[in-house]
Formats: C-alpha cells, sequence, structure tokens
C-alpha cells in the first residue's frame, strides 16, 4: 500500500431480506461462528493494520443504538437519523472524517474466509496507487446483472480520494455515484478473492456462513449446555440443546427440546423462534 487509508465499516442497514433474523437485532451483530458480523469485520481491518476511531468508522442507523454500544471507543461512530443513508450516502456523510484519504469501505455483512495466512483484504490494498477504484470480486457468470467483467462485488471496496468527493450528499449508493463511473472511465480494478465469501443477507447465506465456520465439526460457547447431540452445529452462549441439532445455528439464549431435531434452520432470539434457511 503506497497511499493513505482509512476504512468505513458499513452497519446502518434494515436487513430486510434477512429477517426475521433481524426484527430486534441489527445485522451487523448477528453472530456468525458465534462472532457478531461487526467484530469479524472489524478484526479483517485489525489484520491489515487499520484500527481504532482515528482510522476505522462504523455508521449505524437501524436498531443503531445498538451497534454504537457495541462498538463503543473501538471506531469512530457515525450515525444516520431517519432512513439509512446507503452505501454512498454513509461514506459522503463521513467525508469530514475521512479527511483525503482513500478510504475502503466494507460491508458489515460480508463474510470472508481467506486460504492460508494472508489477510482477506491484504490483495486489495497491495501495490494500490490511490488514483484507481478497486472491488474485491470473485468470479461469476454472464448473465449475472451485478457483476464487473467476469466478477461479482464481494464485499469491499476501495475508493481513491477523487472517489470520495464525488459521491453526491445524501441517500444513494456507491454502484451508482462510484464503481460504474470508474468502469466506464477505465479506472476500475477488480481485485479477485481467492477464498469463502457469502454476503449472509438471506437466512440461507446466513447459515451457510456459520456452518463454513464450523467447517466440519461444530462450534459451541463455552457457557452453552449441551446434552443432545450435534452434527455441523454453532451454539451461541448460554443455550441449552438437550434434543439433536443437525446444520443449524441456535443462538445465544436460544433452547431446543429433547423431543426436537433442528435441521437446517436457525433458532434466534431467546427462545424458540425458528426460521428454516435450507437452501
Amino acid at each position: 500500500m503506497t497511499a493513505a487509508v482509512c476504512a468505513v465499516v458499513l452497519a446502518a442497514g434494515e436487513g430486510t431480506r434477512l429477517r426475521p433474523l433481524t426484527e430486534n437485532v441489527p445485522k451487523a451483530l448477528c453472530p456468525v461462528g458465534n462472532v457478531p458480523l461487526l467484530d469479524l469485520a472489524l478484526a479483517r481491518l485489525a489484520a491489515i493494520g487499520l484500527a481504532g476511531p482515528a482510522m476505522v468508522a462504523v455508521n449505524a442507523c437501524y436498531l443503531g443504538g445498538q451497534v454504537v454500544a457495541h462498538v463503543g471507543n473501538r471506531a469512530h461512530l457515525s450515525v444516520e437519523p431517519g432512513a439509512p443513508l446507503g452505501t454512498g450516502g454513509g461514506v459522503a456523510n463521513l467525508r469530514d472524517w475521512i479527511g483525503g484519504r482513500g478510504v475502503l469501505v466494507v460491508n458489515a455483512d460480508a463474510y470472508l474466509a481467506a486460504p492460508g495466512d494472508t489477510p482477506a483484504l491484504a490483495p486489495l490494498l497491495a501495490g494500490w496507487s490511490g488514483r484507481t477504484l478497486r472491488l474485491l470480486g470473485v468470479p461469476t457468470g454472464p448473465t449475472d446483472p451485478y457483476r464487473f467483467g467476469a466478477h461479482r462485488f464481494a464485499g469491499a471496496s476501495l475508493l481513491a480520494p477523487a472517489d470520495v468527493a464525488a459521491v453526491p450528499d445524501g441517500p444513494g449508493e456507491l454502484v451508482r455515484s462510484a464503481w460504474r463511473p470508474a468502469e466506464a472511465a477505465g479506472r476500475l480494478e477488480v481485485i479477485e478473492f481467492a477464498g469463502t465469501y457469502l454476503d449472509t443477507g438471506t437466512p440461507a447465506d446466513y447459515l451457510a456462513a456459520n456452518l463454513h465456520a464450523a467447517a466440519d465439526g461444530s462450534l459451541v460457547a463455552v457457557d452453552a449446555e449441551v446434552h443432545g447431540s450435534l452434527d455441523r452445529a454453532v451454539v451461541g452462549a448460554g443455550a441449552r440443546v438437550f434434543g439433536r441439532v443437525t446444520r443449524a445455528v441456535v443462538w445465544p439464549g436460544g433452547h431446543v427440546g429433547a423431543d426436537e431435531h433442528l435441521v437446517d434452520a436457525i433458532r434466534y432470539g431467546a427462545g424458540t423462534d425458528t426460521v428454516r434457511a435450507a437452501r
């Protein structure tokens, strides 16, 4: 990396596709592998040297009080009043804080698992001149309406200072205000991500991310109670499992009864609310 860079984690969205999981919890705080998505995003940034309120900002809106309390003093906070401003509006709202730097914009709901020891976001920054706009991408087919060349956006983009300056104030999306204009001008670089990417935007993809985090086994919080059987499961803090759990997630405080077999599902909230999530 040869240019000054800060980072913005986008955590303001309502997560409508992920409902009912997001009715009472913002999407950024939904756990994957027993870790809130927002914490996974902050850890990825810390792995490339971006941490603290001078280097990392988090925006919040929907159920924003929960996001603010969770972040604390780990990052600069930008609370958007009313409805979320979108990806572009969120960046524009932070223009003064960005202060002329390049900005690495990451979606809090992006699940990125890099192969080997290389941090997931490091290739996006390697050798960057500070003049182009970069997208992290994964291969996609020719009929994908969200493709950039042969790739689909994979949860992170790197904007040059000129791109930040051009994003209009108010609600809007980066795909229209920054990415497509850069593509048309020949300034867009897509950096292929070699690992696993899921946007966790639907219950099926959210479950898939959890199962990927568990690999071929199960993840169980230290204070969870498991008296039944687990097969590729993620069990959160304080959860109690008496029955069978197969390819499923039990949120913190959740309960699985002795006569239940939870399969391809998410037990969310502190009780027995369930959403099926098979692909």
